[in-house]
């Protein structure tokens, strides 16, 4: 059985744990990068196959982790640069793969997607070395699919659930960020439940936390809404814009600058018609933005944007940024979501799905409330510290390694502060 026999507890060596991301650069990824000083505090080498940002070099060491970084795809709209992402990512990460292994025989290989396309090289680890397979899944990319391309290729959509079954059923253990995910698992994974976990993806409230407000950062103005997240066809930027425009032009409020933290596909026809829509003057897009910007603006915010329109995706899926803003005491206002209302309660207001009108409704409703924008942050950052906070889910993380390799559970020290900002 080759490498299985190893894991049973009875060597010395450091158990190591190969991490495969492919739609953001580490520590970027927010969610990965505690994962990996999870590990790395419990005991772990860990190193991370993932594409480069700005300036990245093509290895590095950072925190005690390893990573290996390659040249991202240069992304389009269309499905043909979709599957064309798909085949170069799994090339360059298959040979990633074979160079990290060459340095260190690691002992799980965990896949997050999207996309759901690194089943085959796990199956290869698997049987030739014994390596078990952890699939941790951020998206449900069937879904993602459907709202990138409006519906897009039935064929294509089946052929993303044939990836996703494929890689449901090659992994050892399923990691799921909520109790959404954790369903499709076990109805259209087959998965068992004692082979599923799920793994929140919380902020930690001793970094992410409200410091005093800038008022020169609403230029000029009483109020200030703020936006942070990525801006792709799916995630309802362009929703938050025709609101400020209702805000602006047609109700005739003057008095509330807009600030949108992020980047992303969409990120320059979101530009272009702030520009239609005569915003300019109202609207400022950042593009990503340092931590400490991130945590100036979240201060000086009166409202935190949910704009998500509802879509099978969205519906069940968790978003960080609502995550963050509770972080800092910011209230919310979203369209009315399943797993949004599970994660923000009543620290967030809720508007008619994608309807724009109810979403700049609720946004004044807000602005005009200070009391009420008071308690709802005052819960919000209340539900982060007792129960959505990262402690209370690393645990639940190392504790999927430590049954899989048969390890003693390490006492897991407080993590250290994020290496990189937005």
């Amino acid at each position: 059985m080759g490498r299985t026999a190893q894991l049973d507890g009875s060597h010395d060596r450091k158990r190591g744990i190969l991490v495969i991301v492919q739609n953001l650069p580490v520590p970027f990824d927010r969610r990965v990068w505690l994962e990996c000083q999870a590990l790395t505090a419990a005991g772990y080498s860990v190193s991370v196959i993932c594409p480069k940002g700005p300036q990245d070099p093509k290895e590095a060491v950072l925190d005690g982790v390893t990573l290996y970084k390659y040249r991202p795809y240069a992304a389009g709209t269309s499905k043909v640069t979709f599957v064309g992402e798909y085949l170069y990512s799994f090339a360059v990460t298959a040979w990633l793969t074979a160079k990290a292994w060459r340095r260190y025989r690691f002992d799980v290989l965990q896949a997050c997607n999207p996309p759901d396309i690194f089943w085959p090289i796990a199956l290869v680890l698997r049987r030739l070395a014994g390596v078990r397979f952890v699939f941790d899944q951020h998206d449900l990319c069937p879904e993602l699919y459907e709202s990138r391309f409006d519906g897009g290729s039935r064929t294509l959509h089946r052929a993303l659930l044939v990836l996703e079954w494929c890689t449901y059923q090659s992994a050892h253990h399923v990691i799921v960020t909520n109790d959404s995910y954790h369903q499709v698992a076990l109805n259209r994974g087959g998965r068992l439940d004692r082979d599923v976990t799920i793994v929140r993806t919380g902020p930690e409230p001793d970094r992410l936390h409200a410091g005093p407000p800038e008022p020169e950062l609403r230029r000029g103005r009483s109020h200030l809404v703020a936006y942070l997240g990525v801006m792709g066809p799916q995630d309802g930027v362009d929703l938050a814009v025709r609101a400020a425009e209702h805000i602006v032009h047609q109700l005739g409020r003057r008095d509330i600058s807009f600030k949108l933290m992020g980047s992303g596909d969409s990120f320059a026809q979101l530009v272009a018609l702030r520009d239609e829509l005569g915003l300019a003057d109202y609207v400022e897009f950042t593009g990503r933005v340092p931590d400490e910007t991130v945590a100036r603006i979240l201060s000086t915010a009166d409202v935190g944007l949910c704009p998500d329109p509802k879509n099978s995706l969205n519906d069940v899926s968790t978003m960080n940024k609502t995550m963050e803003y509770m972080a800092f005491a910011v209230p919310i206002v979203a369209f009315d979501l399943r797993e949004t209302r599970v994660s923000a309660g009543d620290a967030a207001v809720y508007a008619r799905p994608n309807e724009v009108a109810d979403l700049a409704r609720l946004v004044l409703e807000l602005i005009d409330d200070e009391p009420r924008r008071r308690s709802m942050g005052e819960l919000g950052r209340a539900r982060v510290v007792d129960s959505l906070a990262w402690a209370h889910q690393r645990g639940n993380y190392v504790g999927v390694y430590d049954s899989l390799t048969n390890r003693v559970p390490a006492v897991l020290e407080p993590l250290p502060p994020l290496a990189q900002g937005h």
